[in-house]
């Protein structure tokens, strides 16, 4: 019997249950994961709020982790037991002690990456890998604009687009988060709560406007984002913090600029094993050379997800938060 959270209707933070729950011996393909530090990711909101339907209710919630194998089912060869391993990715279920895990969708950890770290940078991290080297490729020279920039993706990939040579621009809260972001590669924050962020990338751009916007806000952010793009620009919409982007009809893409527009996912990108492990492996050698830095600035219990949760929504978090079983 192991502890785990889970939610038995869709809601808000009060939904989720700290309940006990039995970890059945792993299957064909299957790994018994003994979880040591569990990844809280907005998509988690999504998850319980409904906005991302789960399979069935009631259901686990939590796409990353890390820990080690204590056991493995028929056919897997690797990983082996005892051996650190961390995931991103379906199915969902980690906010738990204990859990079955299929062995091709974990990854193997690095030494120099701690289990606490490596549960903060997962999905944030291989997420950053798949925006700025597969969906916009960054150039050096180029530049972006990444809202949310002293969030737990913004400050990696913040970080990421310096390294690739880019001029980065970014949106904040508050005068602290623009400390924060800049203090991790953004060259020039903005607090959307006072500056008019279009006008300031303007501003900044000379007119000309950004090569690629990364955009996990919606819709508060949408339309702004899409007066920020050069001609043949990027419009990389991966989140919904605000709520849901509103349908737009094509044609607007075309009268600002002929736009490119795209709503990539973590789960597509990875869907091949084998392209989950180039992205983790990337992952692994960018925080390890020191060009990203991961700053695990809040730590709950596992038994308090749902206030974590809360703090989250409240926007009371920056950087990653992790859970701790």
């Amino acid at each position: 019997m192991a502890m785990a959270i889970r939610f038995h209707e869709t809601g808000g933070p009060e939904v989720l249950r700290y309940e006990t729950v039995e970890v059945a011996e792993p299957g064909p393909g299957q790994i018994c994961l003994r979880q040591t530090a569990i990844g809280l990711n907005y998509i988690d909101v999504y998850h319980r709020n409904g906005l991302y339907p789960v399979p069935s209710l009631p259901s686990g919630i939590g796409l990353e982790a890390a820990g080690v194998v204590e056991a493995v089912g028929p056919g897997v060869e690797t990983p082996k037991v005892g051996q650190r391993v961390a995931y991103a990715g379906g199915p969902v279920g980690a906010y738990a002690e204990e859990r079955l895990m299929p062995a091709e969708r974990v990854v193997p950890l690095p030494d120099a990456i701690a289990d606490k770290q490596a549960a903060a940078m997962m999905l944030q991290g291989m997420t950053a890998q798949y925006l700025l080297r597969r969906t916009y490729p960054v150039k050096r020279g180029d530049t972006v604009l990444i809202h949310a920039a002293a969030g737990g993706v913004g400050l990696i990939a913040c970080q990421w687009a310096k390294h690739l040579g880019a001029t980065v621009i970014g949106t904040v809260g508050s005068d602290e988060k623009a400390a924060l972001a800049k203090a991790n590669g953004c060259d020039h924050p903005i607090v959307y709560s006072r500056e008019d962020f279009v006008a300031e990338v303007k501003r900044l751009t000379d007119g000309r406007g950004v090569a690629a916007v990364y955009d996990s806000v919606g819709a508060s952010t949408f339309a702004g984002s899409l007066d920020c793009l050069r001609p043949m620009g990027m419009m990389v919409s991966f989140g919904n913090a605000s709520g849901p982007v509103p349908a737009f009809e094509p044609g607007i893409l075309a009268t600002k600029g002929s736009l490119f527009f795209t709503r990539p996912t973590l789960m597509t990108y990875t869907a091949d094993p084998a392209d989950l492990r180039r992205t983790a492996e990337e992952l692994f050698a960018v925080v390890q050379s020191g060009a990203v830095k991961i700053h695990v600035n809040h730590e709950y219990p596992l038994a308090e997800a749902a206030q974590a949760h809360s703090d989250l929504e409240a926007r009371k978090t920056t950087g990653s938060t992790i859970l701790l079983p």
